[in-house]
């Protein structure tokens, strides 16, 4: 249970404000609240499905420490990319 909490205060805090947050909004303006809701909640279901499918895998075959130095790799050049305008 420790881990599931961990994971669900880090994902809350990480989609706060997210550009998923604001487009729920711009649905929920246009489809209702409930419609916006079920629609978030599967496509955010599926995407976390492939990302904890994808990261049990990468798990069984890398050290923890490579997966945290290439997640943590990409989350700059991500940051990089928006702050050029590439994304």
């Amino acid at each position: 249970m420790d881990g599931i909490l961990a994971v669900f205060i880090a994902i809350f805090l990480a989609e706060l404000g997210d550009k998923t947050q604001l487009a729920t909004i711009a649905f929920a303006s246009k489809y209702g609240w409930k419609t916006a809701f079920i629609g978030a909640i599967l496509g955010l279901a599926a995407v976390n499905l492939i990302g904890a499918f994808l990261g049990d895998k990468l798990g069984d075959v890398l050290p923890l420490d490579v997966v945290h130095k290439v997640a943590g790799g990409l989350f700059i050049l991500f940051g990089v990319l928006m702050i050029l305008g590439k994304l």
